[in-house]
């Protein structure tokens, strides 16, 4: 089993969604982030006053699967969240040892 994280651009959030629910990806979760990397942030005018965002909203996608289905999935948000300019995000890929689904007890690839 692994484990997905995919920080991407907030708007393409619904984007990265409906596709990976067409590959059959049940189940995410979802966090509002912050953070900067090679695009460094930029500067904004507020009532005539510039000063500058270091940390950029972003949003993480968590995903929880089977191995069989991990090169599909990390595919399918790569593809739907790259517009090619700085900024587009990772994916992180994990190994999962065990998985207790709390509900029916059920562990493994089974409680996914």
């Amino acid at each position: 089993m692994k484990k997905i994280e995919a920080i991407i651009r907030p708007h393409l959030l619904d984007a990265v969604k409906n596709a990976l629910q067409e590959i059959g990806v049940i189940g995410m979760t979802v966090s509002e982030v912050r953070g900067f990397g090679r695009q460094k942030g930029h500067t904004e005018t507020y009532r005539g006053t510039e000063y500058r965002v270091d940390f950029l909203p972003k949003v993480k996608i968590e995903v929880a699967l089977a191995d069989a289905a991990l090169e599909a999935a990390a595919e399918t948000i790569a593809r739907t969240a790259r517009t090619g300019k700085f900024g587009d995000g990772k994916i992180f890929i994990t190994t999962l040892d065990d998985v207790l689904r709390i509900r029916t007890g059920e562990r493994g690839e089974q409680a996914l």
